[in-house]
């Protein structure tokens, strides 16, 4: 059979290109030295090699037809073409051929669907195959017929491709529109039904900032044309009202599940340990263990009890929460435990890091519950020597959880009972040690920031709770002294465990107790961030040297892995996991406990620069810290520094020196707040 396809096209063959990514038809008016001299389809006169044709010329005319007659002949056939091609299913020509062939000419595809195929068919098949990437590959003259594998990837990504090409055609215009809304206070506009979740899953995508989200890469392509606005992607989220105002977009960014839905993926292994807790319980010590908490908590995960011996020593038994019991580290559940890292409490509400029904019900120490502990058992002088600390692994039935206020109340007017009496005692002869060691303690008010309301008609309001001193005192000094201790007794015995470490050297001026704000924060400039380490090492600021979290385990995940570490070990002689392997955990716990640390630092002062923005017309009591170029002052009562010129507060400035300021240009978000008058109190 002879091929209708002319192999060396000369004047008056009509012969096809490729011209902006498409086949284009063209009648050669000219050859000479294998480059020719073309009429397009289109009208237009061109000049290329060979090389640009496509392997299907034909037919051949005569050369001495006009132009219109040229444009006929083209037309009909590009008429015939586009005709034949609606009969052509591709998908059905890689079926026929797939596993036969590695690569043919169009010729022998077309070949496949007609007897002897005249030239228009066999172009009209190498349209078809060109513009079907995902199945063949075009390398003149033939096409090479990709294996199944590579056609599902292709498509793949096919599809990928003409979704984005879709989403920027729709996008681009609707943030645009959105945009125009936030600025000129108009109505978000309707985005087409079907692109809703999409666009929502870009603007997530920008406000996460994750360049490795495929969502991120369209984000980026489409913001091009908007102004270059920081959180651009959170500021249209609120306008299209996806986000409500003040949303917390630190908590996408750093990966943290807010409130308790995300244990729901996790019930088979809650559920599990349900049961192996029920396995366990025994029959609770004697010991009428009492804890001391604000009045809100929920997670109890510490608890006490003192008393004191014929010769005066004290007897302190500090029971600590043990969620450990049974916990499989490095599974499913143990991984979203440590991404999570710790409990957060935050101005709009806490979400736990425990799943609700563990962290607040089976491991809490609630009173009269049966619950598993850790007991660091202590002989103490009363002067504040230890004199030794045993800890055991028992169960434990709470006789009272109380607060704050009410043991600082019975503190305060004589009621208090025995042990809570010797316990503040006891807290304070603790402290003094400490100091005594070269601790720093600062005392600072507490603010509460109190929201009322919602999105954009939240009022925010700061307030003081009544102090509770002996009490928070006494609590805190047990937990320092449990953690220090537990540390030491583990590092004696080659437990690993994570411990706290703080090197730095304090001046001999810097120890001791810091009430006035001048003085705190001349001290706090001395400070070094702790770090998260395998040995012991000294923790300047507590004044101790060794420093184990152990005490929180319903709150902290280095915590709760320090309590299993030493309750397998008294249960079973041996840690569960060996200083190699804690070892290579040790970075990505510290950077989520870094990551959540960020969510529970910046996020209260978030909200402080609301509660002044609702404010601008207000003074503010504030005391001079620092007296530099630009003058530190310090907020009380807010629990803020704030710098500004000089010239603000005249010529002499000296620390102590109190001004009332008052405060503008304040702009949460990007945490901007400045003063504009400070007048001398």
């Amino acid at each position: 059979m002879t091929s209708p396809i002319v192999r060396c096209p000369s004047i008056g063959c009509i012969v096809e290109l490729m011209h902006s990514n498409k086949p284009l038809l063209a009648w050669v008016l000219e050859e000479q030295n294998n480059r020719f001299r073309v009429l397009t389809i289109n009208r237009r006169e061109m000049k290329l090699p060979a090389a640009r044709l496509l392997p299907w010329s034909g037919p051949a005319a005569s050369a001495d037809l006009n132009r219109e007659e040229i444009m006929e002949r083209l037309r009909n056939h590009e008429e015939r073409r586009v005709q034949l091609i609606s009969e052509i299913d591709p998908a059905e020509i890689w079926n026929f051929s797939q596993g036969e062939v590695e690569r043919a000419s169009s010729e022998w595809f077309a070949g496949l669907l007609w007897n002897e195929p005249d030239i228009d068919q066999i172009a009209a098949m190498g349209r078809v195959l060109l513009e079907h990437k995902s199945h063949f590959k075009f390398t003149s003259p033939d096409f090479e017929v990709f294996p199944e594998e590579v056609v599902e990837k292709r498509l793949r990504e096919q599809a990928i491709r003409e979704e984005r090409e879709k989403i920027a055609a729709v996008g681009q215009k609707f943030f645009q529109a959105l945009w125009n809304a936030r600025t000129k206070s108009l109505p978000a506009p309707k985005c087409e039904e079907e692109m809703v979740q999409k666009l929502r899953d870009v603007l997530f995508a920008g406000m996460v900032e994750n360049s490795s989200d495929p969502d991120f890469s369209i984000w980026n392509s489409l913001k091009k044309g908007l102004p270059d606005t920081p959180h651009l992607a959170l500021l249209l989220a609120q306008t299209w009202g996806i986000v409500p105002a003040h949303y917390n977009v630190q908590l996408l960014q750093e990966g943290y599940d807010w409130g308790d839905e995300w244990g729901a993926e996790y019930a088979e292994d809650i559920a599990d340990l349900k049961e192996k807790f029920a396995q366990e319980e025994r029959e609770p010590e004697a010991t009428p263990f009492v804890s001391i908490d604000s009045a809100s908590t929920r997670d109890i995960d510490d608890a006490f009890y003192i008393t004191q011996l014929e010769d005066g020593t004290l007897r302190l038994q500090v029971a600590l929460a043990c969620p450990c019991l049974n916990w499989e580290f490095e599974s499913r559940f143990d991984r979203a435990i440590r991404d999570r890292a710790s409990s957060l409490y935050l101005p709009e509400g806490t979400s736990h890091m425990l799943p609700e029904t563990l962290g607040l019900g089976l491991y809490s120490l609630l009173e009269g519950e049966a619950r598993p502990a850790l007991i660091a058992d202590f002989l103490i002088k009363p002067t504040g020597e230890v004199m030794s600390m045993t800890p055991r692994h028992a169960w434990v039935r709470l006789a009272s959880n109380t607060t704050y206020e009410t043991v600082e109340a019975a503190l305060e007017d004589g009621t208090a009972a025995k042990h809570f009496v010797l316990a503040a005692e006891l807290g304070k002869a603790l402290r003094d040690q400490r100091i005594a060691a070269g601790a720093v303690i600062l005392q600072r008010p507490d603010p509460k920031i109190v929201l009322e309301g919602e999105g954009d008609d939240t009022r925010v309001s700061i307030v003081h709770h009544a102090e509770t001193p002996k009490a928070q005192l006494l609590v805190s000094e047990f937990m320092i002294l449990a953690n220090s201790a537990l540390g030491h007794w583990a590092n004696e015995r080659s437990i690993p465990l994570l411990y706290r470490t703080q090197d730095v050297t304090f001046p001999g001026d810097a120890v001791g107790i810091w009430e006035a704000p001048e003085e705190t924060y001349r001290v706090v400039r001395h400070m070094a961030p702790t770090c998260l380490e395998v040995e012991p090492k000294r923790h300047a600021t507590l004044a101790v040297t060794a420093y184990s979290p152990i005490t929180s385990p319903l709150r902290r995940y280095v915590d709760l892995l320090n309590m299993s570490q030493v309750t397998t070990y008294l249960r079973n002689d041996v840690p569960d996991i060996d200083a190699e392997r804690l070892l290579r955990m040790v970075p990505l716990i510290v950077a989520r406990v870094e990551a959540v640390g960020r969510l529970q630092r910046y996020r209260p002062r978030y909200w402080k620069l609301v509660y002044f923005s609702q404010r601008k017309h207000e003074f503010f009591s504030s005391v001079v810290v620092d007296d530099g170029p630009l003058v530190t002052v310090a907020l009380p009562q807010e629990q803020l520094y704030l710098r500004a010129p000089q010239r603000l507060f005249g010529e002499k400035i000296y620390p102590g020196q109190h001004f009332a300021i008052r405060l503008n240009k304040i702009n949460p978000l990007l945490n901007e707040i400045r003063i504009v008058e400070a007048l001398e109190e």
